[in-house]
């Protein structure tokens, strides 16, 4: 069976969203062993100078990369990334399925990405070209995994 990580920054907080993560973890459990690594983010001062935010990302890149499995394929989540359509994503992990047994997705925090944890990274997705709260883009990829899974295996799933 597939094994699914998710590492992201930052830790949810609303019970809203962890309840929705927590319904597709379920319901993913028939298709991939589902593994969520969630680490701290750190903390952003007010009036941040670009150096302290450089800092900052460094460190919660570099705390990413000390939690990534071994031999695992990595696809960050980027807004510079490549837009999928719900079939496209299926596909992907479809034909990923079959060449690895493990694909990792990485949600760095509310700075982004260092460009040397995207250079780690085999593939780089954007969801979206709006800014959404990091917390929501995890149930937004816990919900497309899933859709992408009935799709793959030819299951109905509402649209």
């Amino acid at each position: 069976m597939l094994s699914i990580y998710i590492v992201c920054i930052g830790k949810l907080r609303e019970r809203y969203l962890k309840e929705a993560c927590d319904e597709y973890a379920k319901r993913l459990s028939k298709y991939c062993k589902l593994h969520i690594v969630e680490l701290p983010d750190e903390k952003i001062p007010d009036k941040a100078s670009s150096a302290t935010i450089a800092d900052i990302k460094e460190k919660e890149c570099n705390n990413i990369i000390s939690h990534l499995p071994k031999d695992s394929y990595l696809i960050c989540l980027d807004l510079k990334g490549k837009q999928l359509s719900s079939e496209e994503f299926a596909n992907t992990i479809d034909t990923l399925s079959l060449t690895t047994s493990s694909i990792t997705f990485i949600i760095g925090g509310s700075l982004g990405i260092t460009t040397r944890l995207l250079g780690k990274c085999q593939q780089s997705l954007c969801f979206s070209k709006m800014t959404f709260p990091h917390p929501l883009i995890r149930v937004f990829l816990l919900e497309q995994l899933f859709r992408g899974f009935k799709i793959s295996h030819g299951e109905t799933y509402h649209k």
